[in-house]
């Protein structure tokens, strides 16, 4: 997200340098709206051109807000066609994708895999409408000053010996694992279960809780696990360091009550509604040809979400300064 990127800093998983990433659940506070308008609402007429309103589905986090408002920005300066972005839960998006009330999603993180499964596979109203360019890695953090002082802390195998340290009001006796907000994915419950940890699963209630609290840490000294994720605009301002769970496999998320191991990474997908797809002249080829690096999806997330910039006047600049990126996704056009 950005041509210019502010200094950041290493985030590190376990002691290995990560890229710091981008804002992929900042805080828009953006709330879960209700269950999306059916019937679709526009056409492609001769000419190939799309006839009526995009709607594009942004989810509850900053990362999600950039690409939408990057996206509306062409479609409507570039393409001359309207958008209207619609915030919804990615459960909520999915529906919506198959009865045609939203066109697109464009960055999906595998929170409804049955959904995928009975609209992708069975009904044949969603399609992938391939990679968003951006990858996606959630897992556990404590800050790096906590992290320096007890390295140990870095191999799930030694978190029981610390959990009076995250001890907190709302996790009793045990150590607190913080979470965001419930519609974002997560199998910490399930992860805590297996590995049988001596913690209890917190819910912060939303990404500006989580922020909140990893700046209060980061400031004060204090010991927090949390969940977070890799890309996200605050890893250029805070050090976190990742806790080592067992490794990702395949296997290990055949049955989703059971999880026991780190969640994967992730080459963000985004989606379409089938007839749109098919039929959406322009307006889908162009929604298939976007595509951008997590540091562009940073750049606007941290515009949106670290300097309090309209999301659109956030796309706006970074379109001004990107020309060559946008003319690559225009479709050519007779």
């Amino acid at each position: 997200m950005r041509t210019t990127i502010p200094t950041r800093r290493t985030l590190r998983r376990a002691g290995r340098p990560l890229i710091a990433g981008t804002g992929l659940l900042g805080l828009l506070a953006l709330t879960a709206c209700g269950a999306a308008e059916t019937g679709n609402s526009g056409s492609t007429g001769d000419d190939g051109e799309w006839t009526g309103e995009v709607v594009i589905a942004q989810p509850n986090w900053v990362g999600a807000a950039a690409n939408a408002a990057v996206a509306a920005h062409v479609l409507e300066e570039d393409l001359g066609i309207d958008v209207r972005i619609q915030q919804l839960d990615e459960t909520l998006a999915w529906d919506g994708l198959d009865d045609g009330s939203i066109h697109a999603i464009l960055e999906d993180w595998g929170g409804a895999p049955e959904k995928e499964q009975l609209y992708i596979e069975e009904k044949g109203s969603v399609v992938h409408a391939g990679e968003l360019g951006v990858v996606g890695h959630i897992g556990w953090f404590v800050p790096k000053a906590y992290a320096d002082a007890n390295p140990e802390v870095l191999n799930w195998e030694n978190l029981n010996d610390f959990a009076e340290d995250f001890r907190t009001a709302e996790s009793g006796d045990k150590g607190q694992l913080l979470n965001g907000d419930p519609g974002f994915t997560s199998y910490d419950k399930e992860i805590v279960r297996e590995l049988d940890l001596d913690f209890e699963v917190v819910e912060g209630g939303s990404e500006e809780a989580l922020i909140s609290a990893i700046q209060r840490a980061d400031r004060d000294g204090t010991a927090l696990l949390t969940y977070w994720w890799e890309p996200h605009w605050l890893n250029a301002d805070v050090e976190l360091v990742e806790v080592e769970l067992p490794p990702y496999s395949e296997e290990c998320y055949e049955d989703l009550s059971s999880i026991a191991c780190a969640y994967p990474e992730v080459d963000l997908p985004k989606f379409l509604n089938a007839d749109f797809a098919e039929n959406g002249g322009i307006a889908a080829e162009f929604l298939k040809n976007f595509r951008w690096s997590t540091e562009d999806q940073e750049y606007v997330a941290q515009l949106i979400q670290g300097e309090g910039m309209d999301q659109a006047d956030a796309a706006a600049q970074w379109a001004e300064e990107n020309r060559d990126k946008v003319e690559a996704w225009l479709p050519e056009q007779s």
